[in-house]
């Protein structure tokens, strides 16, 4: 029964094995076929091999050690009680120590590999920042790529130190889990002699609790470093407790610990347990004694002259954290403010008019739903930002792709046919200028509808299909016996055909290893797929980079580009750490460096990926280029089409725009005292009466001291509790001028109106604020769009839009007003250029005009809402054609009151 019991257990193991590795060669094998298809093979083969053979390295060491020493216990052990055994014994006893071992080392190694194997990279393909801190001396590349590893390391020495002693101690509980062991040996009984036995033991862990003392010195010695990030003091880094005391205290610990070991030694041979006490016993009086002397030095000797006896590394934290967030090299300006602008001055900064932004994005990516949705399982994911030279000019754009949401097909479409087969894409983009809206408030597009129709030549959509986007989260196969929707077409649908590059081609064995790995036997057995077929798997854009190069960090607002008729996705790439010494960490985040190095490019139809550096002088992505050759390319080899809408990426410059609201100060008593300290602007925004941060936002307009006007990145800020405007910080994104930031500081002795004192200068204009009362009541809605600060010349403008939206759900909201203020003044108007005209062409403010419904409009507005209910008829959607119902029986009604 025994031997029944045992063959099921083993048969059990074996199949769990069996399953552990089967389910890695199928990962491995269907990872091994995809990077091949997207063109990166070697750098798969190079990360798996890496850590293949940093794992078997740590397997055979580990293995190693354990199976010498548990076999040397053994002997021990049987020669301590004099005990002879057969060599067949001998074989069986060294086989489970052999399989036990192995065991243990084959969990702890795949641990160790998996998480440490690209830390051990880093470690030997370091590069220098050419910067060392300020109290070790030592270079910040120690600290990024040599110190977590070399701690890591120790750890895990530690680690199995403790787990050898207490496997030692399993150990001897096993051996002496019997009262007596009967082996033959010179003709006589053996018995157990319990005190040897207990020698041994005894021994065994000795030695190993001396090498662990051993290795507490070296940790006490590599904890010092951690100074260097202390939040001790008002800053991140070495405060004067901690470089005067802590350190102190972590090289007595070492010593001390070393000590230890030594008087374990010294014990162990007189066997006196006193002896061993003393090491532990001092370690804890030195630890106590540092915690009380750190707060002796912190509260009496520091606390009360803080600023003399911190300045210096207060400096340090300045410096450093400038130096880890890209600050350094913020280019200070003053901006006058001079409130001189004329008519003539507005005519002459036609390119920053133009671009100004009238429309909003959250209420555009709404419309764009709303009109250019086409079919419910179409879906704008949301709005991009970006510059065209449309025309010959500088244009600044709103615009979106068209993908396919399948979870909004009807249920009886729901089929594993139509998910893989059939709906494989989206279908083209929307364009809008930021600045121009039709008749009835709405974004005006340049490029629509499906297939896309564009309004000027070097717009044409000539690939508008979209296979790889935000949205497309399953796997497709193409080159089936079913053709792909392609967009509807009237009552009917088109219909097409893959003829792009990427995709696996499904062989039998390809379609077997992909049943597997997708866990669906359809993917086998389907008589649609022949041998032609291929199947595209990870067509999430950000699931297809980050399975690339996983170390990079990605930001989560990948735009697109239109560029040569086709469609083309870009990613910002950053590298990270938060190992940067006297940095300070970002808010709540556990990053206290960035850089943005690099651009990742996808081909929205094909695929194609490419990483680019932006930033050679960045040491993590050179090191992470070391490692792997073939992975980056330069920025030179970049297309220059799409070169021209790189965009400085609002997450870095969010982080970067917040730490410098503190970092800008340069005089250490100051900076203690925060006396200067800045904060980003607030606003109201979409009649919410609480206040919120201003978002950066992209925008046109000229530079003080240029000739030409460029694509910007800005954000307000202002005193910290005051609503005046102090600076404003611009980020470039021209290729030849990218990532430089200015800091355009107004002058201190004049009153510059933030954005939150300018909502309250229309909140209390008598007429602006009836009018909005009284639009915001009788089923209508008013949404107060963001408000822009637009820099003219030495003057500021400020730029409003105003939303009105009925109380439907399925309404749009319409562009209905602008709202503008210069100096003093603060008119209202239909339109940019009629706000303009008022502050500028008369020479004084002309009288607010009170809002009424255009008959014209009206009625446009009507047709629009009966052809879209007409339309919900047509399909069937009874829910939307009574709201859109609904809603056109109020526009007739304010019809109506119109005509009497």
């Amino acid at each position: 029964m025994k031997t029944v019991d045992k063959r099921i257990t083993l048969v059990l193991i074996g199949i769990f094995i069996f399953s552990i590795f089967f389910s890695t060669i199928v990962q491995f094998l269907s990872n091994y076929m995809w990077f091949i298809d997207v063109g990166y093979k070697d750098i798969y083969i190079k990360r798996v091999f890496y850590r293949f053979f940093i794992g078997i390295f740590i397997f055979g060491l580990f293995n190693f050690i354990m199976y010498f020493y548990f076999t040397s216990i053994k002997k021990k052990y049987y020669k301590s009680i004099n005990i002879l055994y057969s060599k067949e014994e001998e074989k069986k006893s060294r086989l489970k120590i052999l399989t036990i071992s192995s065991l243990i080392s084959l969990l702890f190694s795949v641990s160790v590999s998996s998480s440490m194997w690209m830390d051990i990279l880093k470690f030997k393909n370091f590069t220098l920042f050419g910067l060392t801190d300020p109290i070790f001396n030592k270079d910040i590349s120690f600290y990024v790529f040599k110190l977590p590893v070399i701690k890591d390391i120790v750890n895990i020495i530690s680690f199995s130190l403790i787990l050898l002693m207490v496997f030692t101690l399993i150990y001897y509980i096993i051996l002496t889990s019997n009262k007596e062991i009967l082996r033959f040996s010179r003709s006589e009984w053996i018995h157990f002699d319990i005190k040897k036995i207990y020698n041994s033991a005894f021994d065994s862990i000795v030695y190993i609790i001396c090498l662990f003392f051993v290795v507490l010195a070296i940790q006490n010695y590599l904890s010092s470093f951690d100074i260097l990030y202390s939040k001790r003091g008002i800053v991140t880094g070495a405060s004067f407790t901690d470089v005067n005391v802590t350190l102190f205290a972590y090289k007595i610990k070492s010593i001390i610990s070393l000590f230890t070991a030594v008087l374990i030694i010294l014990g162990r041979k007189k066997r006196n347990i006193k002896l061993i006490a003393i090491g532990p016993i001092l370690i804890v009086f030195v630890g106590v004694a540092s915690l009380i002397a750190e707060n002796i030095v912190q509260n009496l000797i520091v606390s009360p002259n803080e600023i003399a006896k911190e300045s210096k590394y207060i400096k340090y934290n300045m410096d450093y954290t400038k130096k880890a967030y890209g600050l350094g090299n913020i280019k200070q300006e003053e901006f006058l403010a001079l409130d001189n602008l004329s008519f003539e001055d507005i005519q002459n900064n036609k390119e920053t008019i133009s671009n100004i932004p009238i429309n909003d994005y959250r209420p555009t990516l709404q419309t764009y739903n709303q009109l250019q949705g086409i079919r419910s399982y179409y879906r704008f994911n949301d709005i991009d930002i970006d510059r065209y030279i449309i025309d010959g000019k500088l244009t600044q754009v709103f615009l979106s792709a068209r993908e396919i949401d399948k979870s909004k097909l009807p249920s009886q479409a729901q089929t594993w046919i139509n998910k893989h087969l059939k709906y494989t894409h989206g279908y083209g983009i929307v364009m809008s200028p930021v600045n121009d809206i039709t008749s009835s408030g709405q974004p005006k597009t340049i490029i629509r509808n499906i297939p896309p129709v564009s309004e000027f030549k070097q717009l044409a959509v000539k690939r508008p299909e979209i296979y790889f986007g935000e949205l497309t989260n399953d796997y497709i196969v193409i080159n089936t016996k079913e053709d792909e929707f392609s967009y509807p077409k009237g009552e009917t649908n088109a219909f097409t055909r893959y003829e792009g590059t990427a995709g696996i081609k499904l062989n039998l064995l390809n379609r077997i290893l992909y049943s597997i790995d997708t866990k669906s036997l359809k993917l086998l057995v389907s008589t649609a797929i022949n041998s032609d077929s291929r199947i595209i798997i990870n067509r999430n854009i950000n699931d297809r980079i980050k399975a690339i190069a996983p170390f990079i960090e990605y930001d989560e607002d990948p735009y697109i580009v239109l560029v040569d008729g086709k469609l083309y996705w870009i990613v910002d790439g950053y590298t990270t750490t938060e190992r940067y010494p006297y940095s300070q960490v970002y808010e709540d985040s556990n990053i206290n460096y960035i850089r943005n190095s690099v651009k990742v490019v996808i081909d929205a139809y094909n695929g194609d990926v490419d990483f680019y550096i932006v930033d050679d002088n960045d040491p993590i992505i050179k090191t992470y280029s070391k490692i792997f050759k073939d992975l980056f390319k330069s920025i030179d080899k970049m297309p220059q089409g799409i070169k021209r809408h790189l965009r400085y990426p609002q997450h870095i410059f969010d982080i970067q725009a917040k730490v410098y609201a503190t970092y800008h100060m340069k005089d250490v008593g100051v900076f203690y005292n925060k006396e200067d300290q800045w904060e980003i602007a607030t606003e109201i925004y979409q009649g919410k009466n609480d206040p919120i941060e201003v978002e950066s936002n992209y925008i046109v307009f000229k530079l003080p001291n240029e000739d030409r006007a460029e694509f910007l990145l800005t954000v307000p800020y202002t005193p910290r509790g005051k609503q005046n405007m102090t600076a404003l910080l611009v980020a470039r994104n021209d290729l030849e001028k990218y990532g430089q930031i200015i800091l355009y500081k107004f002058p201190k002795d004049k009153n510059v109106l933030g954005p939150y004192q300018i909502e309250s200068r229309i909140n209390q204009d008598p007429e602006i604020s009836r009018n909005l009362t009284q639009w915001d009541s009788g089923g209508s809605k008013v949404i107060r769009g963001h408000m822009i600060t637009v820099p003219i010349q030495d003057s500021l403008l400020y730029v409003e839009p105003l939303y009105i939206k009925s109380d439907s759900k399925e309404s749009i909201p319409e562009v209905k007003k602008i709202i503008m203020l210069y100096k003093d003044k603060i008119v209202i108007e239909n339109s940019l250029q009629e706000a303009l005209d008022s502050l500028f062409k008369n020479g004084e403010k002309q009288k607010d005009k009170e809002f009424v419904y255009d008959q014209d409009n009206l009625i446009t507005k009507a047709n629009e809402i009966y052809n879209k209910a007409q339309q919900a008829m047509k399909e069937g959607n009874f829910s939307d054609y009574g709201k859109y119902i609904q809603e056109l029986g109020e526009v007739l009604r304010k019809l109506e009151s119109e005509n009497r």
